[in-house]
């Protein structure tokens, strides 16, 4: 990041406090509609729940049981003391809402969804080095593959929140399918 004060780090439980604080101020401050979410939405199951139904309070609920028992993962961007960005980044096994789109290599593939950066910070390179963070995490944990879902046609940061195709492929990443909707996986091996 450009900023030299920047620096990342894994969500583990003694940063809950920090990721609460940025989930429920700057990351939303230009997209309040979803500001309910907390990150929880790939890791449910939603042959179980109906995701629509879910409040604000459930799932900022989940997130913190899921950060206590290590069973949300990501990186926190800071700058100062303050948090400024954040990359959902977890083995895909952890995210039962992929659960209908099964893959057969399923314990060696880490999993990157939602970017979220303040907007005071967009643009300085925040984005990257969190991804940069989540392949490296992955590789530590001994994942092999890093995959993501990027929409090509997004428009604004709020569409981008899968984080810019354009910035996958230039981390490495490779077109690897497309959806029916359009959206397209592209993958990296570790």
């Amino acid at each position: 990041m450009s900023d030299t004060s920047a620096w990342i780090v894994p969500l583990q439980p003694d940063r809950l406090s920090d990721f609460l604080r940025f989930f429920d101020g700057d990351a939303f401050q230009d997209n309040s509609k979803w500001s309910s979410c907390y990150c929880q939405c790939f890791y449910e199951d939603h042959t179980k729940i109906e995701w629509s139904a879910r409040t604000a309070t459930a799932n900022r609920d989940a997130a913190r049981s899921r950060i206590g028992t290590h069973e949300m993962l990501g990186y926190l961007a800071y700058s100062g003391e303050a948090v400024v960005g954040w990359c959902n980044a977890a083995p895909r096994n952890l995210l039962h809402a992929l659960d209908a789109e099964p893959i057969h290599n399923l314990s060696d593939v880490g999993t990157i969804l939602c970017f979220l950066v303040a907007p005071s910070h967009r643009g300085k390179g925040v984005a990257s080095a969190l991804l940069s963070a989540a392949c490296e995490g992955f590789r530590s944990q001994g994942l092999r593959v890093a995959e993501a879902n990027p929409r090509p046609t997004a428009r604004g940061a709020a569409d981008n929140h899968f984080g810019p195709l354009n910035m996958y492929l230039k981390a490495g990443f490779l077109l690897w399918k497309t959806d029916s909707d359009g959206s397209v996986w592209v993958r990296k091996e570790l």
